[in-house]
């Protein structure tokens, strides 16, 4: 796993932690059958190589007035790296856009974007038009959430 030494009790910590980060470090021990002191090093060593990004809280978007999901497809013409870093600061500039790609097929890039109905889409659109030159711009609203998970599949051998 590039590098990460991960054992059985190393993915039973992490499943614990990606289904809820908020117990003590003694909560998550008994549940895994380690002592607390050796459940505390493999998360600190689980962070510090990395496998541990951060720890955050997970928001209820419909209480916060951004429950309409937007998946943005945009197209270019543009390829430099010098166009890439001005789009993608354009897009790193608009706090509803919660996730970024550049994609390999028919798009260039694919947005997903959190609001609170269209005409806070429009709004952003704009905001991102003025900002930098794309050749087509298309929008799919979700009607439904069937599955949003936050969770990365662990391996399976060691589960």
């Amino acid at each position: 796993m590039k590098g990460v030494t991960i054992d059985k009790i190393d993915t039973a910590i992490l499943a614990e932690l990606q289904t809820d980060a908020s117990p003590s470090v003694a909560e998550i021990a008994q549940r895994v059958n380690l002592s607390q002191n050796a459940c505390w090093r493999r998360i600190r060593r689980l962070e510090e190589e990395g496998v541990i990004l951060r720890r955050v809280a997970l928001l209820d978007p419909e209480k916060l007035d951004a429950g309409m999901t937007v998946f943005v497809s945009v197209r270019t013409a543009e390829h430099s790296a010098a166009w890439l870093e001005e789009f993608a600061r354009a897009v790193s500039d608009l706090p509803e856009v919660v996730e970024f790609y550049r994609m390999a097929g028919e798009i260039d890039y694919l947005l997903k974007v959190r609001v609170a109905d269209i005409k806070a889409y429009d709004r952003v659109y704009k905001r991102l038009i003025e900002r930098v030159r794309l050749v087509d711009v298309s929008a799919a609203f979700a009607m439904e959430e069937i599955k949003n998970s936050t969770a990365i599949p662990l391996p399976t051998i060691l589960r």
